[in-house]
């Protein structure tokens, strides 16, 4: 999921074309992006995030929104202002590349946000891999978004410096650390130990842990702090984590989650009937087949020709890995069957080459699993049809094997049509959504 450079090129277009319908009204305002686009810590579906400063009596959201209509910048029915809201925004979605993208009026506090992040990410190689793979976790469990009680993007990320900063392990903050460890020890401490009832989390200063009632004491009366309380490094007083009001959900899917991590590596988990088939990332994480067509169709518009996998962002994060690599990382061959894996795997590559024309759907590089089995509820996107150049089928990508069984009923030719997401969820994979 880590994103890649046709992604980003992509989405620049998008902000140079709301940037120049800003421009065109107000020649001296300044736009800046921030947030997870800015960080590099965007899942492909995720929003842009932009702030426009300049100098109004009155916060100009209308008048940016009618402009916006005019150029035909975005989705009709997409365009929406929040006049009403603790930050006023603008929300739409791009006409063309499906990108919802948030824009803001003089907040300076998503910029220093970025720069903070950044900042972190240096100090702690891990914390780009940990953070995309939670997010999508949560993402797939509809557990992001914070109007809905979930834990947004920041309030995540702080959750993780926490982590890091307090971990016991002395290899916590170099970079060939043993992130599956780390991850699987994120989730047993925020799934199992944490107490949210009287503990909150504090970044600032080397971090460290906070009691509730000592916070309370500095609030006023009436107020007092939320369920996840994080407190703001940036701003005093501020509670990050005050509107994730399904705090104690999230608690439980991450419980859920190290439960089934520690026994997929437990001296057991050979025994499992599905050892050979599924990583131990893709029991708690699968990638939809909506986002994988996406993804493919982002690669031929913005992408270069015959462009090397795996890819890399600017940050240097890469989430894929050889199969062969993988398998082993997930003690799935044992040394006696490695010789046969090879073999495996020669036939598997050989057999993918021969069977890429008659197999239907993308396959994206990046996925942890086949598509047809990832459909989870919250994370699939459907999109415009051919008029915009959009198929919705690819060649498989090297190495990687789709049998006609998973696309039965499905022709070489679809092609995704509307705007709208498509909410989906497989009885197999009814765990995931816990």
């Amino acid at each position: 999921m880590s994103p890649r450079p046709e992604e980003e090129k992509m989405r620049m277009e998008v902000v140079n074309r709301i940037e120049s319908v800003i421009k065109e009204l107000w020649p001296s305002a300044d736009v800046q992006i921030f947030g997870s686009f800015k960080t590099g810590l965007y899942l492909p579906t995720s929003d842009i995030d932009l702030v426009v400063f300049g100098k109004w009596e009155n916060l100009p959201l209308w008048t940016l929104e009618e402009a916006l209509r005019k150029h035909k910048v975005a989705d009709e029915d997409s365009v929406k202002v929040l006049d009403k809201a603790t930050v006023p925004i603008i929300k739409l979605t791009d006409s063309f590349t499906e990108v919802k993208v948030d824009i803001s009026f003089n907040v300076q506090n998503g910029v220093r946000a970025a720069d903070l992040i950044k900042d972190f990410t240096k100090k702690y190689p891990v914390l780009p891999y940990l953070v995309l793979v939670l997010k999508q976790f949560l993402l797939q469990r509809d557990l992001n978004e914070v109007f809905t009680g979930g834990i947004g993007s920041y309030s995540l990320f702080l959750m993780a410096v926490s982590f890091l900063q307090l971990h016991p392990r002395e290899d916590a903050c170099i970079p060939n650390t043993n992130y599956g460890v780390l991850l699987i020890e994120f989730f047993e401490l925020y799934g199992r130990h944490f107490n949210y009832l009287k503990t909150g989390i504090r970044i600032k200063d080397g971090g460290s842990y906070v009691a509730k009632d000592e916070v309370q004491k500095n609030m006023l009366d009436g107020y007092r702090p939320s369920m996840l309380y994080i407190e703001d490094p940036l701003q005093p007083g501020n509670d990050v984590g005050r509107s994730s009001y399904g705090a104690m959900q999230v608690k439980q899917a991450f419980d859920y989650a190290y439960v089934v991590l520690s026994h997929a590596v437990s001296p057991i988990a050979k025994y499992y009937p599905n050892n050979e088939t599924e990583s131990i990332l893709g029991r708690i994480i699968r990638v939809t087949d909506e986002v994988a067509t996406y993804r493919d169709w982002i690669s031929k518009q913005w992408g270069l020709q015959n462009r090397p996998e795996p890819s890399c962002n600017g940050n240097g994060v890469t989430l894929i890995v050889d199969t062969q690599q993988l398998d082993k990382c997930n003690n799935n061959l044992s040394e006696e069957n490695e010789a046969l894996g090879k073999c495996r795997s020669k036939t598997s590559e050989s057999i993918s080459k021969h069977s890429s024309n008659s197999s239907s759907g993308p396959v994206s590089s990046s996925s942890a699993t086949q598509s047809s089995s990832s459909d989870v509820h919250g994370s699939t996107r459907l999109f415009r049809s051919s008029s915009k150049g959009f198929q919705g089928t690819t060649q498989t990508s090297h190495g990687s094997l789709m049998t006609n069984k998973q696309h039965q009923g499905k022709s070489n030719n679809q092609y995704y049509h509307g705007k709208k997401r498509k909410h989906k969820r497989d009885a197999p994979l009814s765990d995931l959504c816990r």
